[in-house]
């Protein structure tokens, strides 16, 4: 071989990179000590992008395409290579290769309960997991933040750490939005889309990454927590709280409870179905048969006047009902429940109490 043969065999005439895998993120070009000729050809195909590095600077960034190394080409290079009269000796650089395409199908999920702020419930542990699809927007960021001087750089190797990374902007993401645990764990179908916008931005900025989706598939409270939306999701679809209660009082009657004021109330409730019954078409009022509607509603005992002016707290009557006590403290605060407070605290009678659940 001769020294032109030699001399020829360690220039770079042709960079292309031939993508055959489906979980490559980004490649360096092998240049084994070789340099790159002037006028050599970059062929960059779609869903790639081929970056420039020279001694750890990022120099010019090439689309899909075929590309001349000349002069006019390769300004940021020519700038950084110092060629005061244009490119015309061969030169060192490295060529990352980095894949733009849909990366789609990652799960990711918190291996440790993440920890919130929320208005109804305080500090509160939530578990999440789902799938999303990312590719990179950002070359020189996604290589400066995540891949490095990697010169293969895979899916799985970014796997876990994207897992740990995504989970700490979701965490960041959830705070900033300032969602409610009960709309995060009950209507999560719809938090994924909501989230997007406040994700990019971050993933964008820190890794030079963006979510085309990011699906929550399921959030986990702890149970207490659990048991406070179910109580809410009753008092949902009972409707107000002023029926909640009357609906509470009812489950325990039925159960065959005594529920406060025992006889007492029972009497009223027994006073309220008489009512709606009579009201109704074939009713008393109706021209009904009386012994039918005796036998619907039994016979209420005598109430038990002494037991009417006792006094009862909040916590009695929460206790007693089934209801949680700022339930209780609601009714009263509205009006809906007649009380009188003693000092600091609420006082209810009897007969108020059979009067609301009459109402």
């Amino acid at each position: 071989m001769g020294i032109f043969d030699y001399i020829k065999s360690q220039l770079i005439e042709i960079i292309q990179w031939e993508d055959d895998s489906r979980d490559t993120l980004s490649w360096r070009f092998p240049d084994v000590e070789k340099e790159i000729k002037r006028g050599a050809q970059l062929i960059v195909r779609e869903s790639q992008v081929a970056q420039f590095v020279y001694l750890g600077q990022f120099g010019d960034t090439f689309g899909p395409g075929k590309h001349t190394l000349v002069t006019d080409n390769i300004p940021v290079l020519s700038q950084l290579q110092g060629w005061k009269y244009g490119f015309e000796s061969p030169f060192k650089a490295d060529v990352y290769y980095v894949t733009t395409r849909l990366f789609t199908g990652n799960k990711w999920g918190t291996s440790n309960p993440i920890l919130m702020r929320d208005a109804d419930f305080g500090m509160v542990r939530v578990r999440a997991f789902g799938t999303y699809d990312f590719r990179v927007v950002d070359p020189k960021t996604f290589l400066k933040e995540v891949a490095g001087t990697d010169a293969h750089f895979r899916l799985e190797e970014f796997q876990d750490t994207m897992r740990s990374r995504l989970v700490s902007v979701f965490t960041e993401a959830v705070a900033t939005s300032k969602l409610p645990v009960l709309e995060i764990a009950t209507r999560y179908s719809e938090l994924g889309s909501a989230l997007l916008p406040v994700l990019n931005p971050i993933l964008q900025s820190k890794y030079g990454l963006e979510l085309g989706s990011f699906i929550v598939e399921n959030v986990s409270v702890p149970a207490e927590v659990e048991q406070a939306i179910d109580k809410r999701s009753s008092m949902g679809a009972v409707g107000n709280l002023n029926d909640y209660v009357k609906f509470q009082l009812a489950e325990g009657l039925g159960k065959g409870q005594g529920g406060v004021g025992g006889t007492a109330a029972e009497l009223a409730v027994g006073f309220g179905i008489a009512q709606q019954m009579m009201a109704q078409p074939g009713g008393i009022a109706g021209g009904g048969s009386p012994a039918a509607v005796t036998a619907a509603v039994p016979a209420p005992p005598a109430p038990p006047v002494a037991a009417s002016a006792e006094l009862l707290t909040p916590q009695d009557v929460a206790r007693q009902l089934g209801v949680e006590e700022q339930d209780v403290l609601a009714i009263l605060t509205d009006g809906s429940l007649k009380g009188k407070k003693i000092g600091s605290q609420w006082r209810i009678t009897r007969t108020a109490l059979e009067e609301f659940l009459k109402n």
